[in-house]
């Protein structure tokens, strides 16, 4: 058996289930199977997955109700897929706790090439010991890690963690919609300013829940986003 990330895969049609937990193990994962949203919950409170690929319709829930239920303790990353292409489809999906979305039909390889760039953002190596401090905020490389104000610490999901990551990376620094685009999602991703938006709020969301201010990840209109403290840098140790 494989000892490879494991994956959850959420569909009720039975093909399709079929056909993607073929291939996935055919690519070296371990998958488990779920039907519907009340069978992906129990799966991945029993042995949670390091990725879920989760249809957007459901035959007892929403999708993204169900994405939305797993962010509630799940960091792993989510992968949504349905046969709705819309643009609202694709922001309530983000909105909802998704990192990525997928739509129906897809080629093979651009499934696995979602699922690699997923796992790798969930596991990025970075340099040992590193710590970037920016205000309140603790940003633990290695151990994936943010905690404000000494301890109090922040549940990000992957993608969430990494937009935070190349912020503090760049000690102040503004980084351009471009630059953050590809540098956590990829290079197919450098137009796609929408999914940018849609996670930087939610992280921004997040970080004020636990009293950071949202002004400290600044937007620079038409330009980017950059990370401060109240002197209006950062510092890193």
């Amino acid at each position: 058996m494989s000892d490879g990330p494991r994956i959850l895969v959420v569909d009720d049609e039975r093909p399709i289930r079929r056909a993607l937990e073929v291939t996935l193990t055919k690519a070296g994962y371990r998958v488990a199977v779920a039907t519907d949203g009340a069978e992906a919950l129990t799966a991945a409170a029993l042995t949670p997955p390091d990725l879920v690929i989760l249809d957007l319709m459901l035959p007892d829930a929403d999708g993204a109700d169900v994405c939305t239920q797993l962010r509630d303790w799940l960091t792993a990353p989510i992968l949504l897929i349905s046969a709705v292409g819309e643009e609202r489809d694709k922001i309530r999906a983000l909105d909802a706790g998704a990192d990525d979305y997928l739509t129906k039909p897809f080629g093979i390889g651009e499934l696995l090439a979602r699922v690699r760039a997923l796992l790798r953002r969930s596991e990025g190596s970075v340099p040992a010991d590193q710590v970037i401090e920016v205000g309140p905020l603790a940003v633990d490389l290695p151990h994936r890690l943010v905690t404000v104000n000494g301890g109090d610490e922040v549940h990000l999901t992957p993608t969430e963690f990494d937009l935070l990551k190349q912020l503090a990376l760049a000690d102040g620094r503004p980084l351009t919609h471009q630059m953050l685009l590809r540098s956590v999602w990829g290079p197919g991703y450098a137009t796609e300013t929408q999914l940018l938006r849609t996670h930087m709020g939610r992280l921004r969301d997040k970080l004020e829940s636990h009293g950071v201010p949202r002004r400290t990840i600044e937007t620079l209109t038409g330009i980017g986003y950059r990370l401060r403290d109240e002197a209006g840098g950062a510092v890193a140790s």
